[in-house]
């Protein structure tokens, strides 16, 4: 524990704070707020003012760190339960409120996109699953849960939900977006916000104002009008501050030019002034500095802090509690105003006396136990998984009958139940194929892997083969010359060097590195060996030159033949250099990959043949900084599929990810479709419900499926193009529109009723029709309202989602539908800058998707 002894921390929990603090005003419960706030700022010193605006991950337990002065807040390590998390984040408190000079309490802070990211915490299906369940009285549900379990352990701040809007689903965050559209992003995170904030837990919507540029790359910095940002990138966030929101984070991109973390644009004028937030703002991991390292708009890292904080910025983000230094450089020399300071500290203050940290700091350790992970919350998630599922295609093999006598289960992703990014391990992992027997009985299911996700038929040369390592010679020039600046022992050649150097005393950019050494073969004999990376790098073995790409192009890989037997030692030597940009090289071989992956096919073959069905569970890999730029499934699995679907047995795919999917090489070949994005804790049984017609798939697309890359980005409500949308080798028209979803029924829509027709711009009309489910089981639909703004002073959208509601019907029901149309579905920002309202004919459009129109009429605003 920092600076103190146990004995001396004892004494002082004993004692409680000072019996002349408990008259302080700020200590004073019955005052606002506001006046507590002001009361403390003024008994602040400097160092104290400026902790309270610095967050990290981290505990006590480190005693080079000195909290003597508080902190803002700190990601507590997660515990082994959520009792003993309850009882860890209890410690980390008492010590703020104890042995402070003035007791500042601390804001415990996590990530719950989809589940409180802690071990024994339900995992619910990842938030693109939520979104696709178009049902926000289950996301207020599946929210309030979440909230439940996070404040019982004194978790009192999230770091979600993610508002950004996936135009781009190449991105590698998809899954962690409530999809493509304003409308259902901005409905959703406005269920989600609600119940957390109603909880006593603040939500932190992010990242302001996007996160994802062109080529579907995270953090892009975007260039976009001011309409745009109006109209589609700050709707999700007003709908999350309306629903009462008190932080908000900042992207990693620039937006227009300026970093967002420096952005007074966004944080002053919009958030504070146009937005009336008045929460705190909070940068995203250390976002600060990279206006210095990345966008290259400041010198230094104080100077960044400073600007971010002038421009509205009030607490900084780092991974690390030393990597403080810079940014109290900045306080300290008086580059931030004290106006500014004061400013941030009072945002930060008001939250933490609003949440009632000073006077009831501490949580009930049992009740953290009881409210986690218990079985009314494993029934949500699997309500939530059961909703999410969207069918993509049926050709009549499903549902299936559970008392079929042979099922082949097929893919890894049947087997792991991936969760997706952010996510916690989980209560009680089902998975798929754990889901499908429990169905029909172990003995009738048989299962074989098939060849996994691995798209590579080579690996990374592991340090088992590396004997001590290679030595690694790093020198501050491109040619290998001199005396080397760095010297040590890599164990393996795999790097990734992006926002640092290679090595302390080396350049960013402008270096090269030489590893020499003995290489070994395994238990395998070696047929490949080469390099992937960018390039210029050359690989020499036993003393001659093997691969030589000493050029500087691109990036790949390149491997050549050679002969290596096990056990037996060569000498290698890799020579590597960079000129500008990331650096990225890896030593790697073929040890049979390649062949090992097509036998897996032909165990599954084989499996199938004697199977009355193939169910094969396909997944992708995405996540933070992974991005995408093939969309199709990764690895052998397409030609899994095609081989599986050659035995002539009916083939079933489930998906397993969280964003599109290309299908054109295989989706023929299938009989059948289901989209299980990461379906959570229960996903296995909610898939196998599905599967064998115990619920009825009801799920629809948040995102728009394009049939290839090269039509990205592609969303259905872009603006009317100049002349037509088709390629000239291919449709304009996606795979899978947005909204899209079947169902094992079928419904009928009738008599659309537009009351009033006609409207005054501040008026307000009802859209209402009839939906009869007209098939033999019962179902859900998800009604869907689109208005097209018919003559506009700027180009419009050429459909927009105005509303949509999820309705259960049993066979022959029929339920009436009604929607409410006002001034927020039809306003427009105009050449002038302004939100108005223009006279003219709106398109009224409602259907079971943004293609699938089934009723359409129309109404005047005057």
């Amino acid at each position: 524990m920092p600076r103190l002894t146990i004995a001396a921390f004892l004494l002082l929990a004993a004692a409680g704070p000072a019996a002349a603090q408990d008259t302080l005003p700020y200590r004073n419960p019955r005052l606002s707020a506001e006046v507590r706030a002001r009361d403390l700022l003024g008994r602040m010193t400097l160092e104290e003012k400026f902790w309270q605006l610095y967050m990290t991950p981290g505990d006590l337990s480190d005693t080079t760190t000195d909290h003597s002065h508080g902190i803002f807040g700190l990601q507590v390590p997660a515990d082994s339960s959520a009792s003993a998390d309850a009882q860890r984040v209890n410690a980390v408190q008492r010590y703020f409120v104890t042995q402070t000079r003035l007791g500042i309490p601390v804001i415990p802070f996590e990530e719950a996109v989809h589940g409180l990211v802690r071990p024994g915490a339900t995992v619910f299906p990842a938030a693109i699953g939520l979104a696709a369940s178009w049902d926000t009285s289950l996301m207020s549900q599946v929210a309030a849960a979440i909230a439940e379990e996070t404040r019982a352990r004194g978790v009192r701040q999230v770091l979600s939900p993610v508002v950004n809007l996936a135009d781009d689903v190449r991105w590698g965050r998809v899954e962690e977006t409530y999809g493509e559209d304003p409308w259902l992003a901005s409905a959703t995170a406005r269920a989600y916000v609600s119940e957390f904030e109603q909880a006593g837990v603040l939500t932190t919507p992010k990242h302001f104002v996007a996160n994802v540029g062109a080529g579907g790359r995270d953090s892009y910095p975007i260039d976009v009008s001011r309409r745009r940002l109006e109209e589609y990138f700050f709707p999700p966030f007003r709908a999350a501050i309306s629903a009462g929101a008190r932080s908000v984070m900042t992207a990693y991109n620039s937006v227009n030019g300026v970093p967002a973390t420096q952005n007074r644009f966004l944080l002053t004028d919009i958030l504070r002034k146009q937005l009336t937030f008045d929460g705190f703002v909070i940068s995203d991991a250390a976002a600060t500095g990279g206006a210095v390292v990345l966008h290259r708009t400041e010198p230094s890292t104080p100077t960044a802090a400073a600007d971010a904080w002038k421009a509205g910025l009030d607490v900084v983000f780092q991974s690390t509690w030393p990597q403080y230094r810079p940014y109290w450089d900045a306080v300290r020399r008086g580059l931030v105003p004290a106006s500014v300071i004061d400013s941030a500290v009072m945002h930060v203050l008001k939250a933490k006396l609003q949440l009632g940290l000073f006077d009831s700091p501490y949580v009930v350790i049992d009740s953290a136990s009881a409210a986690n992970g218990g079985d009314e919350h494993l029934a949500l998630a699997r309500q939530a998984a059961n909703e999410s599922l969207v069918l993509l295609k049926n050709s009549g093999v499903l549902p299936l009958s559970d008392s079929i006598r042979s099922v082949a289960v097929i893919g890894v992703d049947a087997q792991e139940a991936r969760f997706g990014g952010y996510s916690g391990p989980g209560v009680r992992r089902t998975s798929i194929l754990d889901g499908i027997r429990a169905v029909v009985g172990p003995r009738r299911v048989k299962f074989a892997p098939g060849p996994g996700r691995d798209s590579t038929p080579f690996a990374v040369v592991p340090a088992s083969a590396l004997g001590a390592g290679l030595r690694g010679e790093y020198f501050a020039n491109i040619r290998l010359e001199g005396t080397p600046a760095l010297t040590r022992v890599d164990s393996t050649v795999d790097f990734h060097w992006t926002l640092s150097s290679p090595g302390r005393g080396m350049p960013l950019e402008w270096y090269s590195v030489r590893w020499t050494g003995t290489l070994r073969a395994g238990a395998r004999p070696v047929r490949r060996l080469g390099v992937s990376g960018n390039d210029g790098y050359r690989l020499y073995l036993d003393g001659k030159l093997l691969i030589d790409n000493w050029t500087k192009r691109s990036g790949g890989s390149r491997l050549a033949d050679v002969q290596l037997a096990p056990g037996k030692s060569h000498q290698i030597r890799l020579e590597y250099f960079e000129t500008v940009g990331n650096g990225l090289v890896r030593l790697v071989w073929d040890d049979g990959a390649t062949e090992r992956k097509r036998a897996s096919i032909d165990e599954a073959v084989q499996v199938a043949q004697k199977s009355d069905v193939a169910i094969i569970v396909a997944g992708i890999e995405e996540g933070e900084f992974r991005d995408r730029a093939r969309l199709g499934l990764p690895g052998y699995q397409e030609q899994l599929i095609k081989a599986v679907a050659a035995t002539g047995r009916p083939v079933v795919v489930v998906l397993i990810g969280g964003s599109a999917i290309t299908m054109s090489r295989w989706l023929d070949d299938a009989d059948a479709v289901l989209d299980a994005w990461y379906p959570g804790d229960e996903g296995g049984s909610a898939v196998a419900d599905a599967l064998f017609g115990r619920t009825n798939p009801a799920g629809r697309l948040p995102i728009t499926f394009p049939i290839e890359e090269g039509q990205l980005p592609l969303t259905y409500n872009h603006a009317p193009t100049g002349r037509g949308d088709d390629y000239v080798d291919l449709t304009g028209l996606p795979l899978f529109p947005f909204g899209y979803g079947l169902s094992y029924t079928s419904f009928e829509y009738r008599d659309l009723v537009i009351t009033p027709d006609s409207i005054a711009s501040d008026g307000t009309a009802e859209v209402r029709c009839m939906v009869r489910n007209t098939g033999k089981v019962a179902g859900d639909e998800v009604v869907q309202l689109y208005l097209r703004d018919e003559l506009a002073s700027v180009a419009r959208p050429v459909m927009q989602l105005a509303g949509f509601a999820r309705v259960t019907l049993a066979p022959g029901e029929e339920k009436e539908v009604r929607f409410r149309v006002a001034r927020e579905q039809l306003q427009l920002f105009d050449a002038s800058s302004r939100w108005v309202v223009e006279p003219g004919t709106f398109q009224v459009m409602v259907g079971a998707s943004s293609r699938d129109i089934r009723l359409r009429g129309e109404m005047e605003v005057r």
